[in-house]
């Protein structure tokens, strides 16, 4: 996975290292100079294990409001929080998410405003 933005200038990994990792940060920098910034892209095989249809609507959820806690996110969408919450671990675990403090909740946050996969080539 890739979380890169229109700043971030790494230098190239080693060339032997075929994971795919320089590929998509190239491609989310060009994203970024094309004017869409804020973009993370996932390998196919990421996008397969990680974007299922619950945690897309997690992530849907995320983006479109701004929730306090797990479990006001889990209350949002319908689910048990236990659920909820594995699920938001894979998500974090990805990248896609990270959390925030907020006295002793924990705020799930997107990382990015945009999730890419990879093209298949």
């Amino acid at each position: 996975m890739s979380n890169v933005d229109s700043s971030d200038a790494k230098a190239p990994r080693d060339p032997e290292q075929n994971d795919g990792t320089e590929l998509r940060a190239e491609m989310a920098r060009s994203l970024a100079r094309g004017g869409m910034t804020g973009v993370q892209v996932i390998s196919w095989e990421a996008a397969d294990e990680v974007l299922t249809p619950r945690r897309r609507e997690l992530i849907e959820a995320l983006r479109d409001s701004e929730v306090e806690s797990v479990r006001a996110l889990a209350r949002e969408v319908g689910r048990d929080k236990a659920q909820v919450s594995r699920d938001l671990g894979v998500l974090a675990e990805h990248g896609v998410i990270q959390y925030e403090k907020n006295g002793n909740a924990k705020q799930p946050r997107l990382t990015q405003q945009h999730i890419v996969v990879e093209p298949v080539v």
